[in-house]
């Protein structure tokens, strides 16, 4: 987890957690780690390309938040009274499960697999209709039944003769009362009554005035009245509860269906966030392979700006297991190494990458990094045994399928030792035979790189007149410092510069002189430029077509019927596969095939799948035909009949 840190992985997940509605997808957003089954990282991968599509084609889906639809499942369970409020939220939910799935069912003419979730989607509009009836902006509506409407009309009636009787006493005597109308005390019209006049007035005081100077009083002339309208009050209350308690136990009847609607919402929240995500980022889907390569083509970093961002080309595995990476500070070696291994993460995750489609990405077992300072004050560490410790367990750790990501190796310490240990560890590395990218300054590690088998150098362009970085990765080729010609561009005296090149390499002053360059000192250069990063173009490698990854024995599902089969044919020229499915040969679209287990999963390598294939009367005479020519003897190529 400390790795996903240090490559910002954790601000990707949260990113998509934004994406999501619900807390418990939000929380699983969070949670998302790298897959090191093939097949499942392509299923993702797949998804969030359906995803997308539907997202591109027929706009963003109404999906609802299902926070506080939770809370009432949970009170359900307890066998609680669900209030009216609450009520409204599974009507709510149901208004959005019947949206999405009309939703989907306008996606299905895509052919977009993941539209046919909507089948799982029950609309319960019956209860849906119940609840609108009788829950209307937020309470009980006079309609959810006749009895509650009478008594609502009842008590309209004798509120009404109430306060028309409290009316005539205030204009009658208008002395008695400290105000001019009616006030509502306790559930009780009362008349504001000066005190030293409430005897004046046949009633019941209900409340006195904070300072005392009034008496609210309830007449005795509306003591049966107001009996009455209690009583109507009562019966309201009594009428409301049943109506409630009643559509609460519909809502409990239905719990299992709409447990399952939850289940399907959340998942389709979880890949529509996923689909975002990658319209957010510009980002693309990328191939998957089951060797040790990584190619990156026109790759950004994600949390860069991608209207300034350079794109970044690379690859590691097809001829070389190890890229050395060298060049002047703040070129972006380090945004490199970042990039290499959040890319990797995010696919393997199932995430699209803001990379180009022909991209090509595996599966690592881990990714360890050592990038940062990794100064450990609790431990008290120098910096330079803080990287050693992290790197001596990134060595313990790294194998055959790891990928491995070093920041300036060697670095803070004695240059020769440093450049000892540096020299040591790529050594270590590719014994492992993992991938691995690493930074550094040593002119020897770049000597070395060169030689050394499985081993490239690259380097960061840096623009000499500028004197600044361009954040362009060039494999190939190694990178220089270029200390001495930027002290040189900003006006260090000539012999100061001289003596440096000694130091530095031990030439000789004629040497160092015909190899600078006079020019005016120019001044110093205060913009920074956000690190991004390309390579040099490489040959692309042949990228398979879809219909071209389904294999002999392959296990298949079919869409949108959702059966199994087994391919008995690879794609022909129109995108066909064969498949048999139940015992029956079709020639199926490659766009409704989706894999399910590839044949390496499921048979040994030499498997006669004429056994599957071939009928009884094929095998027996291929079997005689071994042997020798037989007149008669026929065979049907039952894999091609279709």
């Amino acid at each position: 987890m400390n790795n996903f840190i240090t490559l910002e992985f954790d601000e990707i997940l949260k990113q998509l957690a934004d994406k999501a509605l619900s807390d418990l997808v939000k929380a699983r957003c969070l949670a998302l780690v790298p897959s090191l089954n093939e097949a499942e990282v392509i299923r993702r991968l797949d998804e969030t390309t359906q995803a997308k599509r539907i997202i591109e084609q027929t706009g963003t889906p109404p999906l609802p938040p299902m926070t506080d639809l939770q809370k009432v499942i949970d009170l359900i369970a307890i066998d609680a009274l669900l209030m009216p409020d609450q009520i409204a939220h599974v009507s709510s939910f149901l208004v959005s499960c019947r949206r999405i799935k009309a939703y989907l069912e306008k996606a299905k003419s895509t052919e977009i697999i993941i539209a046919w979730y909507g089948e799982s989607i029950n609309e319960l509009s019956e209860l849906e209709n119940e609840i609108e009836r009788c829950i209307r902006n937020g309470i009980v509506d006079d309609k959810a039944s006749a009895r509650l409407a009478d008594i609502r009309r009842h008590t309209v009636v004798t509120t009404d003769q109430i306060k028309a009787k409290l009316d005539a006493l205030l204009r009658k005597n208008k002395t008695w009362f400290s105000e001019s109308f009616v006030s509502l005390r306790n559930g009780h019209y009362t008349l504001p009554v000066k005190r030293q006049h409430k005897n004046n007035l046949a009633g019941s005081v209900i409340d006195l005035s904070q300072t005392g100077g009034t008496c609210f009083i309830e007449p005795a002339s509306v003591g049966r009245l107001q009996a009455e309208l209690t009583a109507l009050q009562i019966e309201e209350d009594s009428e409301v509860r049943r109506i409630l308690y009643s559509l609460t136990a519909l809502i409990s009847e239905s719990l299992p269906v709409i447990r399952q609607n939850i289940e399907t919402m959340e998942t389709l929240d979880f890949l529509f966030a996923k689909g975002k995500l990658s319209l957010a980022m510009k980002a693309s889907s990328v191939l998957i392979n089951s060797e040790r390569k990584i190619l990156m083509i026109n790759a950004r970093h994600p949390l860069l700006n991608p209207a300034t961002a350079v794109p970044l080309n690379f690859e590691v595995g097809y001829t070389t297991n190890g890229v050395v990476i060298t060049g002047p500070n703040t070129g972006g070696k380090t945004v490199a190494l970042k990039t290499v291994g959040l890319l990797s993460l995010m696919a393997q995750s199932g995430l699209h990458v803001p990379a180009a489609e022909n991209s090509i990405f595996c599966l690592h077992n881990l990714v360890l990094c050592d990038i940062g300072d990794g100064q450990s004050i609790t431990e008290n560490l120098s910096t330079f045994s803080a990287h050693i410790k992290n790197i001596i367990e990134i060595l313990r750790q790294a194998n055959l399928e790891s990928l491995v990501l070093l920041d300036e190796l060697g670095s803070g310490t004695d240059p020769a030792e440093g450049m000892g240990l540096a020299i040591a560890i790529l050594d270590e590395l590719s014994t492992k035979k993992c991938l691995f990218v690493v930074t550094t300054h040593y002119p020897e590690i770049k000597e070395y790189a060169a030689h050394k088998p499985g081993l490239v150098n690259a380097r960061m362009a840096f623009d000499k007149e500028s004197l600044l970085p361009l954040y362009r990765l060039e494999i190939g080729e190694a990178g220089a410092s270029c200390a001495l010609y930027i002290a040189e561009r900003l006006g260090m005296p000539q012999h100061m510069l001289i003596r440096a090149h000694q130091a530095a390499y031990g030439n000789s002053t004629k040497q160092y002189e015909g190899a600078l360059q006079q020019s005016n000192p120019l001044p110093a250069q205060a913009a920074i430029i956000v690190p991004q990063i390309v390579k040099q173009e490489k040959p692309k490698p042949k990228v398979p077509s879809r219909s071209e990854t389904f294999k002999l024995g392959d296990s298949v599902i079919v869409y949108p019927q959702k059966e199994t089969g087994i391919v008995y044919a690879p794609s022909n020229a129109k995108g066909e596969i064969g498949v048999q499915i139940k015992g029956q040969k079709s020639l199926i679209n490659h766009k409704r095939l989706k894999l399910q287990l590839a044949a390496s999963e499921l048979y040994p390598a030499d498997y006669d799948f004429s056994i599957i294939f071939d009928s009884v009367a094929n095998r027996k005479a291929r079997h005689q035909l071994e042997k020798g020519h037989y007149e008669g003897n026929v065979i049907v190529n039952e894999w091609d009949e279709k």
